[in-house]
């Protein structure tokens, strides 16, 4: 009984152990504070994943403005800028409408899904 049960341990360990994580794990800096890690996703998964395609759309406006016209007005010069108004939020520069800020994404991140949105370029 005892052999057949750490078999099926050690069977359920080998595989627990080879199946690839889906998330990535906290690092820790020296004083033990929980630092993100940068996620291995592309820009358009995140994208995709959040609520981007609420308010945005590749071609179209929506509710906010659309990725190639975003990709017309800016240019890789202001990757940080973009960036920062997705986690903060922003409002005035495509109408009234505010949008709302995603501080759940990390700076670099946000960078990968700008640059993706800046690759939709016309």
């Amino acid at each position: 009984m005892k052999k057949l049960f750490l078999t099926g341990m050690v069977s359920f360990l080998a595989i627990s152990c080879s199946k690839k994580e889906t998330t990535e794990p906290q690092s820790t800096d020296s004083d033990d504070v929980a630092t993100p890690v940068v996620s291995q996703a592309s820009g358009q998964t995140m994208i995709e994943t959040s609520d981007c395609l609420s308010c945005h759309n590749i071609s179209e406006r929506m509710i906010g403005p659309s990725y190639q016209e975003i990709a017309a007005k800016y240019s890789e010069k202001d990757i940080e800028i973009l960036a920062s108004k997705i986690i903060d939020g922003g409002s005035g520069n495509w109408g009234s409408v505010p949008m709302q800020p995603h501080p759940q994404f990390s700076k670099e991140d946000a960078k990968k899904m700008v640059e993706y949105i800046l690759k939709q370029k016309k």
